[in-house]
């Protein structure tokens, strides 16, 4: 067994906890993420804005693979907050 494998082993269990806690409280991590952004937007004085709304719809694509890696089929709505739009309301 190869040093990747060994890394992959050991991480599944995290990246289920992890999907299992993204599920729960995706909403609220989809909130974070929405208000970070607009605070840095607005110490910017929206020179980023673009970028910003970009990075944040990454990261909620992120949380919805993380959440659907786990084996839930209805976790898109959870993380992505209440419309499920990524970078919405960032601007």
């Amino acid at each position: 067994m190869g040093l990747f494998d060994d890394l992959k082993a050991k991480l599944g269990p995290v990246k289920d906890k992890v999907g299992g806690l993204v599920q729960q409280h995706g909403d609220k991590i989809g909130q974070g993420l929405d208000k970070a952004a607009r605070v840095v937007d607005a110490k910017t004085d929206g020179k980023y804005s673009s970028q910003i709304r970009t990075g944040t719809g990454k990261a909620k694509e992120a949380l919805v693979r993380l959440a659907d890696s786990d084996g839930a089929g209805d976790a898109k709505g959870s993380a992505g907050g209440k419309d499920g739009g990524a970078g919405s309301g960032t601007s």
